[in-house]
């Protein structure tokens, strides 16, 4: 499948996981990429995943720097000349204490990067889909964004703040034809999650991971990221404003501690 070519998009969070496998999908159907992450060793590798002949711009920086997002909307359009899809993958976890005990500044990080970070990428890209009434945006939420028990208290409220500004976004963009629509993973071996994993097969209990949910198994970056690409092309040329799970049925039941096995 070719369904990008001739088109351009930005990933934040391209340096690993999710955003990774989605700038490499995005390159091998055509489009000319733009890599965002604070990690230059992880953009680079990523760089040089792509497929052969792929146009790239890769930026270290703070999704969260408001003159940084500017500046470099700036000059993708001016390497490029448009902007067809924005990809807000960027996102950071945090810890998981009880919220009587929840730290303030972890809070204002979390939601800054998550949250904000989302935002201004919309702010800043949008207006220039709106000139060519054009345009699809996929922001990554989560099933934390749902329901308890898939992270911290800070992390979700993150992400079911995604999910309400996919909402939004798509009510204010979808007259100049920009689709704003959000993924909700579910347990994803990410870079972030690495811990969660490592634990897990340190404590002899690799065998339980992603056995809540209703395939008993977790999730690959890549099957993220082919949600991702469906609602960026054509094919969803007709869905705005939703957040889709991808979690292997998770959200679909109950899922209380101790119903499965």
């Amino acid at each position: 499948m070719k369904r990008f070519i001739k088109k351009v998009a930005i990933v934040t969070g391209a340096g690993s996981g999710i955003g990774r496998a989605t700038a490499l999908r995005l390159s091998r159907e055509g489009a000319s990429v733009v890599l965002v992450d604070r990690s230059e060793a992880g953009l680079l590798e990523t760089e040089n995943g792509l497929a052969e002949g792929t146009r790239a711009l890769k930026r270290v920086m703070d999704v969260s720097d408001e003159a940084a997002v500017q500046a470099l909307v700036q000059d993708v359009m001016a390497t490029f000349g448009q902007i067809d899809v924005l990809c807000n993958n960027a996102g950071i976890a945090g810890s998981h204490p009880p919220v009587t005990e929840n730290d303030a500044a972890e809070w204002q990080q979390i939601l800054a990067v998550n949250l904000i970070g989302t935002m201004l990428f919309i702010k800043h890209v949008a207006p220039h889909m709106q000139a060519r009434k054009l345009g699809a945006i996929v922001n990554t939420a989560s099933v934390a964004g749902i329901r308890s028990g898939a992270g911290g208290n800070a992390y979700s409220a993150s992400k079911a703040g995604v999910i309400n500004l996919t909402q939004t976004a798509a009510c204010d963009l979808g007259s100049d034809n920009v689709r704003v629509n959000a993924v909700c993973p579910g347990l994803v071996e990410t870079g972030m999650t690495r811990r969660v994993f490592d634990y897990a097969r340190a404590n002899e209990k690799a065998h339980k991971l992603g056995s809540r949910c209703e395939l008993r198994r977790y999730g690959a970056a890549e099957e993220i990221a082919a949600a991702i690409l469906f609602l960026a092309s054509d094919d969803a040329s007709y869905i705005t404003g939703q957040a889709l799970p991808v979690d292997g049925g998770n959200t679909a039941s109950l899922n209380l501690p101790g119903m499965k096995v």
